[in-house]
């Protein structure tokens, strides 16, 4: 599985298990689905639509990162740190994601130890998908490229 910076795909087995805690929300085009420096209330599943991933600077400028879509999972890293989001999530266009709030998403893995493995994987595959990024942006600078939005879950 070819991992990126913000891309993290769940097996077909633990998108089960969610769907039975998820609320499914529609976000018109510019909608945030959360905004960096917010508490991390929770994950979100990109259903339908896009997702651009930006990140403020320090002079309030929005830069960028990534544009996901359907079956990217967003906000696992802040929601299991229990901390604020680092990045801003805001729908590309008339956008489906569903949520799983915090407490619930940690309450389950503590219910579903099976689980907490796969967890831990997605969470080293998008600290290993950043280093490639950091790595491919100081080789070549400039824009992100966008990414293709029908990749399948694996």
């Amino acid at each position: 599985m070819a991992s990126d910076f913000m891309r993290t795909r769940v097996s077909l087995e633990l998108e089960q298990a969610l769907r039975e805690m998820m609320t499914e929300r529609v976000f018109p085009k510019g909608g945030p689905l959360f905004r960096q420096g917010m508490p991390a209330a929770g994950l979100y599943l990109v259903e339908k639509g896009s997702v651009r991933v930006l990140l403020t600077t320090v002079d309030n400028q929005k830069q960028l990162l990534e544009v996901v879509g359907p079956g990217v999972l967003l906000g696992l890293s802040d929601c299991m740190a229990g901390g604020r989001y680092r990045v801003t999530a805001e729908a590309a266009e008339l956008t489906t994601a569903s949520l799983v709030e915090r407490e619930v998403f940690v309450e389950f893995l503590g219910a579903h130890h099976e689980f907490c493995m796969q967890i831990v994987r997605l969470l080293s595959d998008n600290l290993h998908g950043l280093y490639h990024k950091f790595r491919s942006v100081s080789a070549h600078p400039g824009r992100p490229r966008r990414r293709a939005l029908s990749e399948p879950l694996s």
